[in-house]
């Protein structure tokens, strides 16, 4: 296994250790709102702290993106991107989706993925060419390749309305002609579970670098494909995937 990406999984399961001390008392933690249903907790910072420290004491000149606290350093080699709590709303409510994300932008060019799903233990790893698995398994996307059938992950646009008409259209389409739609409401285990299987695809408007690096990496080491909302766009600026 690759030493950055064993470094990553070390800080992924520490942010879950803080993530899971505190889940009981989740419900009474206090709440900060970082926009429209865009919230923040104690949780977050400190899991995202965990992190981060593991990460500067591996490697200290490496450059960090992280959702919370923003950019950390100047490398033009190496950037980790983090979320430290995917699915922050879920975790509020006990609805138990939401994961750790890390990812390793070397070049410009993802190269390490970790996504943690510390309730269910679940850990998805990639490392650019040699593929992607699930607690050491490899593992692939869907083989299907019509509609008809597929299941379908997706994210509302409940923070800024401007895809709402569109994506509207594009639900409506879709739903007459699949076996079904999902929105559990954490992007990253989505496209996790689009590249172990379990979704055959995947689409959201407005998603954050830290919500699809790792999970981006993680589909196309298991065989799948990722572009834009259109297809030329570049999704990790856009933000709208599929």
């Amino acid at each position: 296994m690759h030493p950055m990406l064993n470094t990553a999984i070390r800080a992924a399961r520490a942010a879950g250790t803080v993530i899971l001390r505190h889940m009981e008392r989740a419900r009474d933690l206090p709440v900060e709102s970082k926009g429209r249903n865009d919230f923040v907790t104690e949780v977050d910072h400190l899991a995202e702290s965990a992190i981060i420290q593991h990460l500067h004491k591996a490697y200290p000149h490496h450059a960090i993106l992280a959702e919370e606290s923003g950019e950390h350093g100047k490398n033009q080699d190496f950037l980790w991107i983090i979320d430290p709590l995917d699915g922050t709303t879920n975790y509020l409510h006990g609805f138990p989706q939401f994961a750790v994300s890390i990812a390793l932008q070397y070049r410009g060019k993802l190269d390490q993925a970790v996504i943690y799903d510390p309730l269910k233990n679940e850990l998805f790893t990639a490392s650019r060419g040699s593929g992607a698995q699930l607690d050491n398994r490899r593992i692939h996307v869907s083989k299907q390749t019509r509609l008809e059938g597929a299941l379908l992950g997706t994210g509302f646009p409940f923070k800024e309305l401007d895809h709402l008409d569109e994506y509207l259209e594009t639900f409506r389409a879709l739903i007459t002609r699949t076996a079904g739609i999902r929105r559990a409401g954490a992007a990253a285990l989505d496209l996790a579970y689009v590249a172990c299987g379990r979704l055959d695809g995947f689409w959201e408007y407005g998603l954050k670098p830290w919500d699809m690096a790792a999970g981006v990496l993680l589909i196309e080491e298991a065989g799948g494909l990722v572009s834009g909302i259109p297809a030329t766009e570049d999704y990790m600026q856009s933000g709208n995937i599929t």
